[in-house]
């Protein structure tokens, strides 16, 4: 019998959706003792009622997930109507550790879960963080090093309504999940939506979020110079294509993150963006490029299933709310394309107000987790 198995469904009421869901998962994969379980947010308010609905009709007690404006399934993302998508793994008794809500500090959360990653010696962990917490991008970075130095995946609330995740329990306002320990073997990498144009820039002068220079130039003129005439006439619109890419340290694969572009100021010659910055950083501009995007997860998925040894037996996706529908249309095609090379895994997942991995906040991209 397959260790992993997944339920998907949209209905009017929460009861519906759940009773459904257990339906298709059941008969349980033998041993299957930690559950995936992810919301559109029409169902945020019943969070509580589903995570206790399967608990006792499936009888595992560890839960984590959270809601999401869109929420993604075997070949299908489901947005704008009452959804469920539900995994279910059997993983090594002893080698996963579901953990609360982080939203300051580390200190309780060594002191729970510290002697367990350190005897264990885990690296791996999938988180769901609260994007109204501003420490977030911090806490992600402490975290992955708290944890020897580890490996997080993951993705941030996105809701009209509540914002609502599960760890066991549920819970809101940081950063909650599971960590595994080596013994259950993953593979995980992400895609970009955004191509970078242009030369990469040093930032020689910044306020917070706000840029002064740009290689000793207003930042402004940097960035006319660019995007052109045509987009420099229309600044919303170029909003609306135009990104800032910050350039990762030390990456040997050109890594980068997107950050959205929130104002300029014409008369100070000024430019802002939706991150904290400091002088040194460099940055490139970049578009979003729907086509570029599915050629990148296109090449994402080849390149990682030519990484595994086997064939996965589960995954979770975790996407940009501006990926998706509003990139790729209203055809599934993110979800599809993971289905035409991986065939009907049992997978969840969200689409997320930022998307985490390794140590950081990404934005604009997609992140594929495979179980192995």
């Amino acid at each position: 019998m397959d260790a992993f198995a997944s339920a998907q469904t949209a209905a009017d009421n929460w009861l519906q959706a759940v009773t459904e869901c257990v339906a298709q998962l059941t008969p349980l994969p033998r041993g299957a003792n930690l559950g995936f379980v992810y919301t559109t947010d029409a169902f945020s308010s019943d969070l509580r009622s589903i995570v206790r609905y399967l608990k006792d009709a499936l009888g595992i007690d560890q839960w984590v997930g959270s809601v999401g404006v869109g929420i993604c399934a075997v070949g299908r993302e489901y947005y704008e109507v009452p959804a469920l998508s539900v995994m279910v793994g059997a993983f090594p008794p002893g080698s996963f550790r579901v953990f609360d809500t982080v939203s300051e500090g580390l200190d309780q959360f060594i002191a729970q879960h510290g002697e367990w990653f350190v005897a264990k010696q885990a690296r791996f962990g999938l988180v769901h963080g609260d994007p109204r917490n501003r420490r977030l991008p911090q806490l992600i970075t402490r975290l992955a090093a708290a944890v020897n130095d580890g490996f997080l995946v993951g993705g941030l609330t996105s809701s009209r309504s509540l914002y609502a995740q599960v760890s066991g329990e549920i819970t809101e306002g940081g950063l909650s999940g599971v960590l595994f320990a080596p013994e259950v073997p993953v593979a995980t990498t992400l895609t970009q939506s955004c191509a970078p144009f242009g030369t990469p820039h040093e930032v020689t002068q910044c306020d917070g979020n706000v840029i002064m220079t740009l290689d000793g130039r207003p930042a402004l003129d940097v960035f006319y110079d660019e995007i052109g005439d045509i987009l420099s006439r229309d600044l919303n619109k170029a909003a609306r294509y135009i990104a800032a890419a910050l350039l990762v340290p030390g990456s040997d694969t050109g890594d980068y993150l997107v950050r959205n572009l929130v104002g300029v100021d014409p008369r100070a010659r000024l430019l802002a963006i939706g991150d904290v910055l400091q002088p040194g950083q460099r940055l490139q501009f970049c578009r979003r490029d729907p086509a570029n995007a599915m050629k990148d997860m296109q090449r994402m998925l080849h390149e990682l299933k030519e990484r595994i040894p086997n064939p996965p037996r589960g995954a979770v996706y975790y996407s940009c709310l501006g990926r998706g529908r509003y990139m790729f249309g209203e055809a599934s095609e993110e979800l599809k394309a993971i289905q035409r090379e991986f065939g009907d895994v049992p997978l969840t997942g969200f689409f997320c107000n930022g998307e985490i991995s390794h140590n950081r906040l990404y934005g604009y991209t997609g992140v594929l987790t495979l179980f192995l």
